[in-house]
């Protein structure tokens, strides 16, 4: 491992030479001449790209209706998940965008998405935070469908809390539907009165439910057998289409 000392560092590929970015430094490290794979090799290789891909679906999902900024490792911390999860996406629940700050900071009582597609926030006492004017709350629902890796639909809502006050119990209706699962993000974003903070203990966007579409059940209906009538004076023969002889 090299540090890169010139005036124009780069990342990425150059000849021999891999260029990389860590902790703010840049470095160089030269290639290898081979690389062989076990099978066990192969099949980690799969599953990261797997999980890679669809971090990166999942992001950009989110990234339009995001107010703040994301801490530099969420890519990581997001495939890293998604590699142990595999298809359970429940465990998606309680990702952090900004690793510093979480909602538990200024919601002591955490949200709950009810059955019914309806979010509850609890009834709570808020916090006073210096020089902070009041709290902008953003709910982000989008409901992904992880198999063909669509956006089925998205809907946000904001609310605007005063600090240092007692909320009153809210719900939220999320109405997005379609296939898929419905990915739940809670922002929170402190604002001055001249405008928000870009502090990052002053802003926290959660992944706070994940619920997969409910398939309705039917109860089956059961059949029977329909019971032939003879009517009288009537002989039945067994060709097909029946042939019905007078006597």
């Amino acid at each position: 491992m090299a540090k890169q000392m010139s005036i124009l560092p780069f990342t990425g590929k150059l000849g021999p030479l891999i260029g990389y970015k860590r902790n703010g430094q840049y470095f160089l490290r030269s290639m290898p001449e081979s690389v062989q794979q076990t099978a066990a090799t192969r099949r980690a290789s799969r599953r990261f790209g797997f999980a890679s891909r669809k971090g990166a679906f999942i992001r950009h999902a989110f990234y339009p209706h995001l107010d703040i900024h994301c801490d530099g490792g969420h890519i990581n911390r997001l495939n890293k998940l998604l590699i142990a999860a595999g298809d359970h996406h429940a465990a998606l629940t309680g990702f952090r965008f900004n690793q510093h700050t979480g909602v538990d900071r200024f919601f002591a009582v955490a949200p709950r998405l009810l059955p019914n597609g309806i979010l509850n926030i609890p009834a709570q006492t808020i916090d006073g935070y210096k020089s902070i004017a009041a709290l902008e709350v953003k709910v982000i629902a989008t409901r992904i469908d992880f198999i063909s890796r669509q956006v089925v639909g998205s809907e946000t809502v904001t609310l605007m809390i005063a600090p240092d006050t007692t909320f009153q119990e809210t719900n939220v209706s999320l109405d997005v539907t379609g296939q898929g699962s419905l990915v739940v993000v809670f922002q929170v974003r402190a604002l001055y009165k001249d405008g928000p903070s870009n502090g990052r203990q002053y802003m926290a966007a959660d992944i706070i439910a994940v619920a997969a579409t409910q398939v309705p059940k039917y109860a089956k209906k059961r059949t029977y057998p329909k019971r032939t009538r003879l009517l009288p004076n009537l002989t039945y023969t067994h060709a097909y289409p029946a042939v019905i002889q007078l006597e």
